[in-house]
């Protein structure tokens, strides 16, 4: 398969699969010559359903390769308390590296209610309104194995009903360049049911202020059944280009923007306002070839997020993914899986 993002898939492990625990989404920095990947995590005993909104935790694994099995190493955002924005969950992983210090970007949420266990049914009301408060926090550490510090306010709110961002900010992907400017990509929508779509914030350092870079959300496709999902954003400084890999969340039979459900979608920009999607955007399938010579179409591949090398160049892609007949049908378990990526 070629595409305009320039890699194909190559062969496939699994990355991380702790026992006990659902993991989703990942992001993966090396770091002391290890490779070390921040995912969220929640105890397989509750259930997947909405436990990753009121029982995820960020914790942190690692592994001597990017191509070898993460194991963990600890919980690096836990509760903290129900006065914080973040306070009773939190999810959505992205880790970058600038100027000595590693910044862990997330999305935290709280509530005011029981913590649902394994036997309590979640009521689809109180889940929406934990959902409603989801907000983008930022952790940040001297020492990848150290401390991570959280700010006790959100990077980005919500603005008012009058937008189209009025309900949460949330699933932050960011790029940090060499000077320290700041682009975060960003998920919200205008109202329950409504499509989620993607904004574009900027700040002059890391962990500064953010603001957004343009009123409107980008990558509109103006096709009510072509749905864009969980982003990735990188800057390529060789092109000078804004990079994005995106999942392909069609709707209602649609063939969407890869023709193929679930798969991933390259994206390109010269402002990171302006995206492009190419004659040929699929980047990846969700029929993949593991190490070990099978072959298999996976039932999802979430959350895509790019290990890079020292050239900047992407090497491996990894997704949350795991076993079933259906998406979403994950039959009892998931994990993130490690493609491999080749040059076309």
């Amino acid at each position: 398969m070629k595409s305009n993002f320039g890699f194909v898939q190559g062969k496939t492990h699994t990355a991380l699969k702790p026992d006990g625990y659902y993991v989703w989404d990942s992001s993966v920095i090396e770091a002391d010559g290890k490779y070390h990947m921040f995912a969220s995590r929640w105890k397989k005993e509750l259930g997947f359903g909405w436990h990753w909104l009121f029982n995820s935790e960020i914790a942190h694994f690692v592994a001597d390769t990017p191509d070898g099995e993460f194991k963990f190493r600890n919980v690096v955002l836990p509760r903290r308390g129900r006065q914080y924005f973040d306070g009773m969950n939190t999810h959505n992983t992205c880790v970058k590296y600038w100027n000595g210090k590693y910044y862990l970007y997330y999305m935290g949420t709280t509530y005011g209610g029981d913590i649902p266990s394994a036997d309590t049914p979640i009521d689809e009301h109180y889940a929406m309104e934990t959902w409603n408060r989801k907000r983008i926090g930022l952790a940040v550490a001297d020492d990848v194995n150290g401390e991570f510090v959280r700010r006790d306010t959100p990077l980005l709110l919500p603005r008012d009903c009058s937008h189209w961002d009025c309900t949460i900010t949330t699933n932050p992907s960011v790029v940090i360049l060499p000077d320290g400017k700041t682009y975060m990509i960003y998920k919200s929508r205008r109202s329950y049911g409504a499509p989620l779509q993607l904004g574009i914030a900027v700040a002059d350092r890391p962990d500064g202020e953010f603001t957004r870079l343009t009123e409107d959300p980008v990558l509109q496709t103006g096709d009510k059944n072509k749905h864009i999902e969980d982003p990735f954003l990188w800057y390529d400084e060789k092109r000078k280009k804004f990079c994005m890999l995106a999942k392909d969340d069609s709707k209602n039979g649609s063939e969407g923007i890869t023709s193929e459900w679930g798969a991933g979608f390259y994206a390109e920009s010269d402002d990171c306002i302006n995206f492009e999607i190419p004659e040929n955007p699929k980047a990846y399938s969700r029929n993949v070839e593991w190490t070990d010579g099978r072959k298999t179409t996976q039932c999802n591949l979430e959350r895509p997020s790019l290990l890079f090398d020292k050239n900047g160049e992407p090497i491996y892609l990894y997704c949350a993914s795991g076993d079933g007949k259906s998406p979403y049908g994950f039959e009892g378990e998931t994990y993130v899986v490690g493609i491999k990526l080749e040059r076309n």
